[in-house]
Order: structure tokens, then C-alpha cells, then sequence
């Protein structure tokens, strides 16, 4: 029989009255009361009903793809974009901006090392990044689901085993996921709100029951970290710290020098290296990670050979800056790597929740003041792409008019959308690229005028004398000198901004209090949206501490939007959908963009390699390996 939960646990099957349950939506409580016995009676009769008509159309699977049918067979050797025979050995240092205090990557606290989430934990599911979204069976065996994809079950593998040798089982990963859920990061409250029940199913199974059917969330659920129960009885969970994770990855923590250094150990005994899932996967037997404060120490790190790699973002200096001895004489190698992502988002980020950005008007001004043209012919040689809306670049971006069922979805917000946003959307203004930006500039001036505010003896004021003043947050130094540009193109329209660069923990806690004006912040975004995108900009993050909705977004439509790509069942209702979130995002003047790269621009020294096939979603660190015979002295 199938437990339907309405309280705190996600196992529990008794009845629960007056239980106080939290709402992802509203950020807020409220209260859930036990039903009179001869509804709950019909409610569990029409549950066995429906489950019983989907079950006949489930059945196991090695794999399960967003949309159609997963792209490998049952059978298949090792993912496409690897290379199987790949030599194994060898050690690799990464450099990584910033520095750590916390070696738990799924609490809201902290700055975690990103490798323990890469490299010691692992899924029930792994992804292939060859494909827009699906999921292989790692920790779990088989994954299976309905037509209607209202739940979900998983069989474990009977093999799997944790670094400290226990076994993996079904009561480790209730518990993850519960954990996860309390005292984990918000993105995982609002998930878990989704699931009904959760039901053990023999020694190695368990089935998922959601409150309603979902596309994504048997993909997602599946990608949720799994830990060791055992190792966390005796310490606080949602409390940051150096303590080790224990996962069941082919990694295990070798050593550390807080906030300097972590270096990680490939584990002799990992349980999945055999697997054809991790075939050509996970090469090096040492993996070291550096920080470093800044991108230019983190640059002469590399120049020297203490970082095996580097990954390049400028392409100034990627034009100008490869010309030191190690590349001349072939020790040190550059190459680009193809991908098809996305561009995402990355720009001055508006806090709307921040009276003087609430008026879109304000915003546009903002985005015909910033020459973005100008900066990318200086500071980049014009080698970025200036980004057009959260999707260009792929198929999942809008394109002229709303026609189809775009158009439909975005129906019933049409009174209430910007003007012209069903019919063309907005893109961002193109500056004259001179530096002056007159044009530009007069029409901010009016579209400020008509939102009430107006120069004043060199100042903008609005009606009351207020001056408009604000502060950009900065934790890096190349925004800070497209930041000091910007503010200097908006003191010609009276407005006085500050800058204050900061670094990366205060930056951080900032972040997860909303306590800014405005900031500099990117978004990568994948080719298959799913639930995070109510993280990123749903209405229950302008309240609720943490999310990623740093903008403040507050608008039907986005939800909408967002639950009907998370619904969407064929290739063309899924489209239409991330089309119409990304024409409502764009719209709302957010963010002011920047540019992105069409390919991933790296340096690497000689020695390492990688497979001639990269993967539609560009570089994989995991597929590199050590050639010593490639490498030159």
C-alpha cells in the first residue's frame, strides 16, 4: 500500500494533524489539517486507481531522457563524447578564484570546495552531457517511471559502496534526500515540496509519488546527492566546517591547507570503476585544487606550471597573452573547444525589491545608458558576443514574434506584459560604441523624466529632491573596471554610483540576504530548463533567504512559464515554453547584459589530453587524462 505523507517525513505513513508545512511559493507556512476519515478513505482508493493505470505502461529502464527516449541502449560501452581507453594515472592541478571554509557544498552557508560535489559524492543517476537532459543508472541499477511521469522508482545497486567500505543502501538515501530538504540549500525544500511519499520497495528499491505529474523530477531526483547517514550522527549537518564528506565517488579528501589548497585521492577500492558509465572517466589518480585571491595570480600560477590548466573568458588576453616561453617552445598548449549551450546571463543585476529599480522605465534608462559596445571593442577586442536574451545562442531562445503555442501560453498575461513584448520582446540597446552614447542617453533622460525623476543642478532627483543614488557590489576586479565605466556613463544622466569590491565570503553572504543594490552575476543556463529556473527567478525567492532570484523577480507570467516547460511532454510544447519564460525574462529588464563566448577558450600544459569529440555542452574535466609521452621537457 502507498503512504501518502502530508507531514515533516517524507516516509512517514501515519496520520498527522495540525502539522505546519513550508510553502516554496509564498515562502511563508501554513497550516495542513487531516482529512475526515471517509475522504482520506476515497483519496487513497483514487491514488491505488491511478497508480494502477500507470503502472501498466512502466517498466525498468537502464536510462530516461526529458523528452523521447535516451540517446544510448542498455548495452552501450561508455558515453560518446569519451575517450574508453583513456590511460589512467597521473595528477592534475586545478586554480580556483577565492578560497573555502566549508567542505559541504549543500548548505546555504559557506564557500564550499566545489570538487567534493565532482569527485566524492555521487547520484543514484548520472548525467550525459552529450544530450540536452538524461540520466544513466550509476548508484541505481534501473529507473522507472510512468507514461504520465507522476512517480518515479529507483533499484539500487547491490554493489555500491561508500568510501569507508558500508554499503550504499535505500535508508542512506531517504535520508539524504530528507536532509537535504531541512537543512540543505532552498533549491532543495522547493523540490522535495513536490514529492507526496516516498515508499521503500524490498531491500533495494523505493518508489517516489509526486502531487502531481512532472516531466523533470524523476531526472532530478535522480541526480540528488547521496551521503553516509553514519558519518553525520555525531555533527550538525547545516553548519559549514572542514569535516570531511563521505560519498561514494572515486575520489576520497587526501589532504588540505584551509583555504589554500585541497587535494583528492582516487580510491584503490572505488565500486563503480568497471562500470560502463565511467569508462574513460575519472583518469587522474590526483586531483589538486589551488585558490587563489585574484585571475592574474591565478594566471602566473599557470605561466609556471603550478596550474596544469587554464580556462580563458578574456579574449584580449587570449590573443595577446600566449606568447611566454612555454607556449613557444610547445610545453604549453591553447586550444578552443566547441559547445552548443546556451549563453545564459551575465550582467548588472537590478534588485528590484530596492524602490529605485521597481520602475521599468528606470531599468530601460539603465540599459540604453551602458555602451556595451564601447567596452567589448576595449576591453575584449571585440572578441564576446554581446548576449540577447537567458536563451540565445540555442534553440531555446525567443525569435521575433510570439506565434503558435508560445502565443498561448503567454495569452492570459498578454494585458499585463510590457508593450511589444508578444510581438518582438526586447533586446538589449545597442550603444554607438564611441564612448559618448548621445543618442542613447537622451532617450534615457526621457524615459527617467517619465518615471518621475529629473536633473536637478547636475542631480537626479525625483519629485521630493531625493538624489538617485546607489551602490554596485563587485567581487572581481574585471567587473570593477566595466563597473567604473558605467558609473561614469550614468554621472552624465546625474546619477551617483558607488562601487565596493568586497571579497568572495562577504560577497556571498550579501547575496543570500539580497543586501545590495545592484551586482554583477551570471546564471549558466542548460538546454534542458527544468526546476531550478524557479530557483533562479520564481516569486517565492523574493523573500525566501538564498535562492538565486537576485533580481527580485515577482511575476505570474515567469511562473507560469516555468511550470509549463516543467509539464511539456513532447519536444515542441517544451520549446515553446523556455521560449516564452526566456521572452517574459527578457522583457522585464532584469539584468543589463554583457557578452559570452561561443566556444570554451582553454591553456593547458603539455601532457595532458583529452578526446577529439567534445560533448554538446563543451569542456568535461572528468574525460582528461596524463599522457607522459606527449609531454615535452
Amino acid at each position: 500500500m502507498h503512504s501518502l505523507v502530508t507531514g515533516a517525513s517524507l516516509i512517514n505513513s501515519q496520520p498527522v494533524e495540525n502539522v505546519e508545512k513550508s510553502s516554496a511559493s509564498a515562502g511563508k507556512s501554513q497550516k495542513i489539517y487531516k482529512s475526515e476519515t471517509v475522504i482520506r478513505v476515497l483519496v487513497a482508493t483514487a491514488m491505488v486507481f491511478g497508480l494502477w493505470m500507470s503502472d501498466s505502461a512502466a517498466a525498468p529502464s537502464h536510462g530516461v531522457a526529458i523528452q523521447g527516449e535516451p540517446a544510448l541502449p542498455p548495452d552501450f560501452r561508455s558515453f560518446t563524447y569519451v575517450n574508453p581507453e583513456a590511460p589512467k594515472g597521473g595528477s592534475i592541478t586545478y586554480g580556483e578564484r577565492g578560497s573555502f571554509d566549508s567542505f559541504n557544498p549543500y548548505i546555504r552557508d559557506g564557500r564550499s570546495v566545489w570538487g567534493v560535489r565532482a569527485h566524492v559524492v555521487e547520484s543514484l543517476m548520472e548525467r550525459s552531457w552529450d544530450e540536452p537532459f538524461s540520466v544513466y543508472g550509476l548508484l541505481a541499477e534501473s529507473i522507472e517511471i510512468p507514461e504520465d511521469r507522476s512517480w518515479v522508482a529507483f533499484q539500487l545497486r547491490s554493489e555500491a559502496r561508500f568510501s569507508s567500505g558500508a554499503p550504499v543502501t535505500i535508508d542512506d538515501v531517504i535520508w539524504s534526500w530528507e536532509i537535504l530538504r531541512d537543512k540543505g540549500k532552498p533549491y532543495y525544500r522547493n523540490l522535495f515540496s513536490q514529492v507526496q511519499s516516498i515508499e521503500r520497495q524490498g531491500e533495494f528499491g523505493l518508489r517516489v509519488e509526486f502531487k502531481g505529474p512532472n516531466q523533470e523530477l524523476p531526472l532530478t531526483l535522480g541526480l540528488m546527492p547521496v551521503l553516509e547517514r553514519a558519518s553525520w550522527e555525531d555533527r550538525e549537518f547545516g553548519k559549514g566546517g572542514l569535516d570531511p564528506v563521505t560519498g561514494s565517488g572515486p575520489y576520497v579528501l587526501e589532504s588540505f591547507e584551509a583555504g589554500r589548497r585541497v587535494v583528492f585521492r582516487k580510491n584503490p577500492d572505488y565500486w563503480g570503476a568497471d562500470l560502463p558509465i565511467n569508462k574513460g572517466r575519472h583518469n587522474f589518480d590526483e586531483i589538486e585544487y589551488l585558490y587563489f585571491q585574484d585571475k592574474t595570480a591565478l594566471w602566473e600560477a599557470f605561466k609556471v606550471g603550478d596550474v596544469s590548466q587554464f580556462r580563458e573568458t578574456d579574449p584580449a588576453h587570449w590573443a595577446e597573452a600566449y606568447g611566454f616561453p612555454a607556449v613557444l617552445n610547445g610545453r604549453a598548449l591553447k586550444g578552443e573547444i566547441p559547445h552548443q549551450r546556451a549563453s545564459g546571463m551575465n550582467g548588472f543585476v537590478f534588485n528590484t525589491r530596492n524602490a529605485l529599480f521597481d520602475d521599468r522605465r528606470v531599468r530601460e534608462a539603465f540599459a540604453l545608458a551602458f555602451d556595451y559596445e564601447w567596452i567589448n571593442a576595449r576591453f575584449f577586442r571585440g572578441g564576446k558576443t554581446r548576449i540577447q536574451s537567458y536563451f540565445s545562442g540555442s534553440a531555446l531562445g525567443f525569435e521575433g514574434a510570439a506565434e503558435g503555442r508560445e502565443k498561448e501560453l503567454l495569452a492570459p498575461f498578454a494585458g499585463d506584459l510590457p508593450p511589444g513584448t508578444l510581438e518582438v520582446g526586447w533586446r538589449p540597446p545597442q550603444g554607438a560604441g564611441d564612448g559618448r552614447n548621445r543618442t542613447n542617453l537622451r532617450q534615457a533622460t526621457k524615459l527617467l523624466a517619465e518615471a518621475g525623476w529629473t536633473v536637478q543642478d547636475g542631480v537626479l532627483r525625483d519629485a521630493a529632491g531625493a538624489p538617485f543614488e546607489f551602490e554596485i557590489l563587485l567581487v572581481s576586479s574585471e567587473d570593477e573596471r566595466i563597473a567604473d565605466i558605467f558609473i561614469k556613463d550614468l554621472r552624465r544622466l546625474g546619477i551617483v554610483a558607488s562601487k565596493r569590491l568586497v571579497e568572495s565570503a562577504q560577497y556571498q553572504a550579501r547575496l543570500n540576504d539580497y543586501d545590495f543594490d545592484m551586482i554583477v552575476r551570471r546564471w549558466w543556463l542548460s538546454l534542458s530548463p527544468g526546476e531550478e529556473q524557479r530557483f533562479y527567478w520564481g516569486s517565492g525567492g523574493v523573500e525566501t533567504r538564498g535562492t538565486r532570484n537576485y533580481m527580485g523577480a515577482n511575476d505570474p507570467a515567469i511562473d507560469a512559464m516555468v511550470d509549463a516547460l516543467l509539464v511539456a511532454k513532447t519536444k515542441a510544447d517544451f520549446q515553446a515554453a523556455t521560449r516564452a519564460l526566456d521572452r517574459v525574462l527578457s522583457s522585464g529588464i532584469y539584468v543589463i547584459p554583457f557578452g559570452y563566448e561561443t566556444e570554451d577558450r582553454f591553456g593547458w600544459w603539455s601532457g595532458f589530453d583529452k578526446p577529439e569529440d567534445a560533448a554538446i555542452y563543451g569542456y568535461r574535466p572528468d574525460v582528461w587524462w596524463w599522457d607522459p609521452s606527449k609531454a615535452v621537457r
